[in-house]
């Protein structure tokens, strides 16, 4: 029950009809205390009146104050910060499919690992949100627009297959032109839905080789998307510890989480570290509340139009009772 913000805060003015009927029922109330002290022989009275009432007749006037000063909160329209489910939004999904993501380290391997926490993410993602999928290896390739149909996307996660090299910046790029692609399409008045990008990889970018800052590097999309007011969410998935087979010698597949923390900085958005896949699952169902969910004002008035209404309903019933008549 809220408080704190009103939406028409100015039917707090029934407050002064209220306390003028409190103070009218009071002064009714000596008025007939004043009557019933004329009649002087008050042992006779007692014979002949009936038995006056208790002081708990003035319980159901109480009650009934209460009940209408809990109305008059409700038509006032308090509000409160709830969690509303999104609608419009657009997310791309980015998963990096480099030969890295067939290391052990995570097990089974960090491919499989990122396959069921992808799919509990897509799956359990709030209905009114655009999911879209992109997968990157040497290039990038959008597997499934952004849509409200969660089956397309979970089908397109348990098909992922691995390539070489790691093209981070062409994935960034491909993500931001598929939002742009689809806001053109279901923008409206109020302008394009907001989007977010979440690219979980676990290594560092190959392609253009190890320069982040090259004009189709990491870095670059980054800052693209930050000009385009995209927040980049990075997952930073694996270990130092990983390693791979490729073309029979083994190769150090270590986790890069500095250039995952610094495209988060530079697109204004959130890094995070998982390192087994129950971190990788937990960090996905993060994603999912901030995501899905977005704080508002919105009506909090049910409660105290619910109470209000009993209140009512209990000073008529205990005015049945105690003087049989409603109040």
């Amino acid at each position: 029950m809220s408080f704190r913000n009103f939406s028409a805060p100015w039917w707090f003015l029934l407050l002064v009809a209220i306390g003028a009927l409190v103070v009218g029922y009071v002064m009714v109330q000596r008025m007939r205390r004043k009557r019933t002290l004329r009649f002087t022989n008050l042992e006779l009275l007692e014979k002949v009146a009936p038995r006056g009432p208790s002081r708990l007749r003035h319980i159901p006037a109480i009650v009934l104050v209460l009940a209408l000063m809990l109305l008059t909160t409700a038509m006032a329209g308090p509000t409160a910060e709830q969690r509303v489910p999104r609608n419009r939004a657009t997310v791309m999904l980015v998963i990096d499919v480099s030969l890295s993501m067939e290391a052990t380290d995570v097990a089974p391997t960090r491919l499989k690992a990122a396959q069921v926490a992808a799919k509990s993410f897509a799956e359990g993602l709030t209905p009114g949100v655009n999911l879209g999928l992109i997968t990157f290896a040497g290039t990038a390739t959008v597997l499934v627009a952004p849509t409200t149909d969660r089956g397309g996307v979970a089908k397109a996660i348990d098909n992922l297959k691995l390539a070489q090299s790691t093209a981070t910046g062409e994935a960034i790029f491909a993500a931001l032109q598929s939002i742009d692609g689809f806001s053109q399409v279901v923008g409206g008045p109020d302008g394009p839905p907001p989007a977010r990008i979440v690219l979980m990889s676990d290594g560092k970018q190959t392609i253009p080789t190890e320069n982040e800052d090259d004009p189709r590097g990491s870095f670059t999309a980054a800052k693209a998307a930050a000009e385009r007011k995209i927040p980049i969410t990075t997952i930073s998935f694996g270990t130092a510890d990983g390693t791979v087979e490729i073309e029979g010698r083994t190769q150090s597949v270590a986790v890069d989480d500095d250039a995952m923390k610094e495209i988060a900085s530079l697109s204004a958005g959130d890094f995070y570290k998982a390192a087994t896949a129950d971190q990788l699952r937990k960090v996905y169902d993060t994603l999912g509340e901030q995501i899905g969910y977005e704080i508002k004002e919105a009506d909090a008035s049910r409660p105290w139009l619910i109470l209000g209404t009993i209140a009512a309903l209990i000073a008529a019933a205990g005015s049945l009772v105690l003087s049989q008549r409603l109040p």
